[in-house]
């Protein structure tokens, strides 16, 4: 098959789509693929008349693939880098080669990539994609509209709210809730801007820093308790997998440096447990209208309560992600786990 690699973009996850989707993109060659790793935004400065022959240049476009850093991508130079003064969110050349493609394999996180509006792009232009559809990935990308979902489907989930940055009373008092509480961007991923806070001092501080990233927020109360994430493909649940952070909880940094977390899977909780946490993902895999394949994250208290946080609906998949690990530990390798994904997206919708 002839398939491109979307990555990139001008999300804050930026990094990890580039590291993610290099995986993607090698894994996929040494299946026999003619791959392309193509960034969304940067797109490729090439010759329209001869587009047919990136699908076969030395290099598979993975010069622009890096190494995930504990700093946050700088947008703004990203932006300045590509030539011409277009707004376009996509790239030169990025409609023409996804057309050419079988299929493109979306290896992008956060922003346009993740929210659907890439995937109604797609859906216009008759382009075949990777991963869930329009219709869930906005949903699910909403945190606040997800809780909405979760509560009226009977997903426990923390208690919380959706807070705009124009309400002038943001007190816990008016929100119903107490300390501690967990702040978060209400669209945002890679729990970039997430902040457990204690007191007053710590809550408007968080405010104020999540507020950089988007418009709205959630603020929940705080779960204490162990971290886990499910899989699910096709309607079919993955093994759990816990997540066990050296110090403090599943953020940015401890999500992508080395060592810093301690990842076991099956994850070790007693299989009635198991078992509960696999039917909650195909719930609220159902609930958000999703399809194909995407990820939920876990919280597991001391008396054993569950509560869905959210539905990542194009989870990390470097071959050290949770998505690839829960799979391997089901049977399936990372070459056939990203081949697997192309086969249920073409069944799904094409």
């Amino acid at each position: 098959m002839r398939i491109i690699v979307l990555a990139g973009g001008l999300s804050s996850e930026r990094d990890v789509s580039l590291s993610s989707s290099a995986g993607i993109c090698k894994t996929l060659l040494e299946k026999g693929h003619d791959v392309f790793l193509l960034d969304v935004f940067l797109g490729l400065d090439y010759d329209p008349d001869r587009l047919e022959e990136v699908f076969k240049l030395p290099g598979h476009g993975l010069e622009i693939a890096k190494s995930i850093s504990t700093d946050e991508p700088d947008i703004e130079a990203i932006k300045d880098s590509r030539p011409g003064e277009s707004n376009c969110f996509l790239g030169p050349n990025v409609i023409e080669l996804c057309r050419m493609a079988d299929i493109t394999f979306l290896g992008l996180h956060g922003g346009e990539g993740e929210n659907g509006k890439l995937q109604a792009t797609f859906d216009l232009l008759g382009i075949k994609y990777t991963g869930p559809d329009s219709l869930g990935c906005a949903i699910a990308m909403d945190k606040g509209f997800t809780k909405q979902v979760f509560l009226q489907s009977g997903i426990d989930t923390p208690q919380g709210v959706s807070l705009h940055k124009d309400v002038s009373d943001k007190s816990l008092e008016s929100l119903g809730l107490q300390f501690p509480v967990v702040v978060k961007p209400c669209s945002g991923g890679s729990s970039i801007g997430v902040y457990i806070v204690n007191i007053q001092e710590e809550y408007t501080h968080a405010l104020s820093k999540s507020f950089r990233y988007e418009d709205e927020v959630v603020v929940e109360s705080y779960i204490k308790g162990r971290e886990f994430a499910c899989g699910i493909i096709d309607g079919e649940a993955l093994p759990p997998i816990e997540i066990i952070p050296k110090t403090g909880f599943f953020d940015y940094a401890n999500k992508y440096q080395d060592g810093a977390t301690h990842e076991v899977c099956p994850a070790d909780i007693s299989r009635e447990i198991s078992e509960k946490m696999q039917a909650l993902t195909v719930k609220a895999y159902h609930a958000l209208k999703l399809n194909v394949y995407s990820r939920a994250d876990f919280l597991l208290d001391d008396e054993g309560n569950l509560y869905c946080l959210e539905m990542n609906t194009l989870p990390g998949m470097t071959p050290a992600s949770l998505l690839p690990k829960e799979a391997k530990a089901a049977g399936i390798e990372y070459g056939d786990l990203c081949e697997l994904i192309i086969q249920k997206s073409l069944k799904a919708r094409y």
